[in-house]
């Protein structure tokens, strides 16, 4: 294949029209969660994957499972827990059986506020789809996106 393959412009033209979509959503339920209960996209995410933890044999999650679940670094990730932590959203604790692991907890507060900015959430990603789903480009990328379930949880 060559650069002017149309078999090669159509993916890239699709994988643009992917990442506008993605853009558009997430600026627009991160301009909803700052303005309602100042929490960033990433630390709405992050708040999110660590409630749905457990206690209990394979429960918690390691930082590499959390960074990769937000898609951040490892870094960056320990980074975002430190600001929710200093803003009393997050504990982090020792692992009962490795001391070399740490485990991140969302605290009562957190979960208070994540409760608190789920619909906000829900409601700013239906508006993003809705107006997403006007533009020819991205409507065919908005009906895919509706058509997805959940996994099933195991």
């Amino acid at each position: 294949m060559t650069a002017t393959d149309p078999a090669l412009t159509a993916l890239a033209q699709g994988w643009c029209a992917l990442s506008l979509l993605h853009g558009r959503i997430d600026a627009h339920i991160e301009r909803a969660l700052q303005a309602r209960h100042d929490l960033s996209v990433r630390e709405y995410s992050l708040l999110d994957v660590l409630s749905r933890q457990h206690d209990g044999d394979g429960g918690h999650l390691q930082m590499k499972q959390v960074a990769d679940a937000v898609v951040l670094s490892q870094s960056a990730t320990t980074r975002l827990v430190t600001r929710l932590e200093d803003r009393g959203l997050l504990e982090r604790y020792l692992c009962p059986t490795d001391r070399r692991g740490i485990y991140t907890n969302v605290t009562e507060a957190g979960l208070k506020l994540l409760e608190e900015a789920r619909p906000t959430n829900d409601t700013a990603l239906r508006e993003a789809l809705d107006e997403a789903a006007r533009n020819p480009e991205l409507a065919p990328l908005v009906r895919v996106v509706e058509s997805l379930k959940a996994p099933a949880a195991a």
